[in-house]
């Protein structure tokens, strides 16, 4: 019962501004580390194919109450099954995403997900996208989710991604970074299809792209020549830090997790940036954080 009520709460204070402020929209993006069957260390030892915690997927129920998106982009969900049963407990708390894809692609186990709390209109998983790689064509492997929702100021398109992770067994790739690069480049391709003109276009590409800001797959995603297709949102948490990933082992903090929009959405970004949540639950939900940009009818120019 308490967590129904703060999740109202939230709710209340997203949803129920005066009728004289701004319509606003917070999309986010979140990686909740394996949402579905994985090998993990457990407290009885080492498990192949093990689920997802109940602990876990209750801090993880918790960030994502406090986050209060109306549009969330998820990876790593086990699949639609997976994804229905985050929603029904999420219900039961209180908190309903009426709306819901999932991308169907070459990775069974990690797919690309979104929950909404309004509709979700052209729907496509883009599973052909392929690009050059040692000679060969390879696929994105967890494909590309596009869907349209409705947003201050017109309808906004969402382009999920989850590139490919550093783990790899090609020592003439090290840590996968040429793979991620032709899939970065794949993705941006098909966006440029979609919208040839980006600085007449409102769209988001956001995800974890398991890349650092100055890697070769953010700056594909940003521009082709002389075109520039997307800008890379900047921001932290509320105490300035701007890791979203922590490498538990050793102790390491990175920034993989990113939201880049259409030059013609830009200035609907509210503060000019995105937001890291850090919320009391975040370590013990996923070895990720939650990133979210607010969106508002940008002022006449």
């Amino acid at each position: 019962m308490r967590a129904r009520f703060r999740c109202w709460l939230l709710a209340a204070a997203v949803w129920a501004a005066p009728a004289a402020a701004a319509e606003t929209l917070r999309i986010a993006t979140y990686n909740p580390e394996n949402y579905g069957p994985a090998d993990r260390m457990t407290e009885a030892g080492y498990r192949r194919d093990y689920p997802k915690p109940e602990a876990e997927k209750a801090a993880l129920r918790e960030v994502i109450r406090g986050l209060a998106a109306d549009v969330l982009v998820l990876q790593e969900i086990g699949g639609a099954a997976y994804l229905e049963e985050l929603r029904r407990d999420l219900r039961a708390e209180g908190c309903d995403y009426p709306f819901a894809a999932t991308a169907e692609a070459a990775d069974p186990e990690r797919r690309i997900a979104i929950l909404a709390r309004r509709e979700l209109r052209a729907v496509v998983t883009h599973t052909d996208l392929d690009f050059p790689y040692f000679g060969r064509r390879e696929t994105v492997k967890r494909g590309l989710l596009e869907a349209t929702v409705a947003a201050p100021g017109g309808d906004v398109t969402l382009f999920a991604v989850h590139l490919k992770s550093r783990f790899t067994a090609r020592p003439d790739d090290p840590g996968s970074a040429l793979r991620r690069a032709g899939e970065a480049a794949a993705v941006r391709d098909r966006v440029l299809r979609r919208f040839p003109d980006p600085a007449a276009a409102r769209f988001l590409i956001l995800g974890d792209c398991n890349d650092g800001r100055t890697s070769r797959p953010l700056a594909a995603l940003q521009r082709r020549g002389k075109t520039e297709i997307a800008v890379l949102l900047g921001g932290g948490d509320s105490r300035g830090e701007t890791w979203t990933h922590s490498f538990r082992r050793e102790e390491t903090y990175s920034r993989v997790d990113h939201i880049l929009v259409s030059p013609g959405l830009r200035p609907a970004v509210q503060g000019g940036g995105l937001a890291i949540y850090d919320g009391d639950e975040v370590r013990a939900a996923s070895d990720h954080r939650p990133v979210y940009v607010v969106l508002a009818a940008a002022a006449a120019r």
